[in-house]
């Protein structure tokens, strides 16, 4: 459903939404069929390029690493950044970041809670 580690489908969808699919298998002896929302997202470089070194935006907190190294901050579905690690911050809670680099080769996205 995502890049970004979620608790649960419901912090994305409800019963009744409506959302964009991609089909990516049928099992045509028992018809399970395997669909995919995350690819419907864009890659992380459409992604990416939405965002720029020096832009200040809203993220939400999704995972704490384990060994206080750092936070997880997603910033669209389908794209992540790190920040330093800040006591107090909770699951989901949004927060103001600074975009201090994009390194599209490696893919990843370093920021600073403000």
């Amino acid at each position: 459903m995502s890049i970004a580690r979620i608790k649960s489908p419901y912090e994305r969808l409800s019963i009744g939404q409506k959302v964009e699919v991609v089909i990516k298998s049928i099992d045509r002896k028992t018809g399970k069929v395997i669909l995919s929302h995350k690819e419907t997202l864009g890659s992380w470089e459409e992604n990416a390029s939405m965002f720029t070194p020096g832009m200040k935006t809203k993220g939400i907190v999704r995972e704490t690493e384990k060994n206080k190294n750092g936070i997880f901050i997603e910033l669209r579905p389908n794209l992540v950044g790190m920040a330093e690690y800040e006591e107090g911050l909770q699951y989901g809670q949004e927060v103001d970041v600074y975009i201090k680099k994009i390194d599209n080769q490696r893919k990843k996205v370093k920021l600073l809670i403000v």
